[in-house]
């Protein structure tokens, strides 16, 4: 017979510092765990990296509240690594778009080599960045390598890298799960958005994640992705 919850939690010894599961996981009988998994595959498959936006206002809640489901992120130690720098101006991210398109030029003209550009001609990139001006929110994401205690002391940061990259991950879910367009940008290298957006030198930007409503008649690639058993095994 399956213990009811309280026999389970006074079987649990108590620890200074702790407190139970219970009041955060949920367990669901095994075909609504089906379904459900069934259900969000079916919504995320559908996000597609997006580069024609609309210059529809954006709730900034919905900002907010993306940026709180990514600050729930598992990350080393708990030190939860990462900022993330909002830029909404029209003169800040017009700034952006210069530092980034000069950058790009240099890419695409001196940098990449001939196999990578040929991998991106499919997608239709170039160094011309018009999204960064047009799309609502910028969100520049930032990797703290170190942190400071209350006295101004260092603390090393652990993990940091895969940290912020999981925290990204979710908050492109989490914008995608709200009804809006993304697109991850990188333009290397990005040290202009400590300058532009006033970051300390603890912290190196990681992405910058492109949100908004999509543009009327948008087109993205026509692309797929790999199949289970290319990406997975089971032993």
């Amino acid at each position: 017979m399956k213990k009811n919850q309280s026999d389970d939690e006074m079987s649990t010894p108590k620890k200074e510092g702790f407190v139970s599961l219970s009041e955060f996981y949920r367990e669901f009988p095994e075909e609504t765990m089906v379904s459900r998994s069934q259900e969000f595959y079916k919504q995320i498959k559908r996000r597609r990296s997006v580069r024609d936006f609309s210059s529809r206002p954006v709730p900034a809640e919905i900002i907010e509240n993306a940026l709180k489901a990514a600050g729930t992120a598992p990350n080393g130690a708990n030190l939860q690594p990462w900022h993330f720098a909002v830029a909404q101006s029209s003169d800040i991210k017009k700034k952006i778009r210069e530092a980034a398109e000069e950058e790009e030029r240099a890419f695409y003209k001196e940098r990449a080599p001939d196999e990578w550009l040929d991998k991106l001609a499919p997608l239709g990139t170039d160094e011309n960045k018009p999204f960064l001006e047009t799309a609502p929110y910028l969100i520049a994401v930032f990797a703290q390598s170190y942190g400071f205690d209350s006295d101004g002391n260092k603390i090393k940061h652990y993990y940091v890298k895969e940290s912020v990259g999981i925290a990204c991950g979710m908050l492109i879910t989490a914008l995608h799960h709200a009804g809006l367009a993304t697109l991850t940008h990188t333009p290397s290298p990005m040290k202009f958005l400590n300058e532009i957006l006033d970051r300390p030198s603890n912290e190196r930007p990681y992405l910058l994640v492109v949100t908004g409503y999509p543009a009327d008649g948008a087109i993205v690639p026509d692309i797929s992705k790999k199949q289970l058993d290319e990406i997975s095994s089971f032993h």
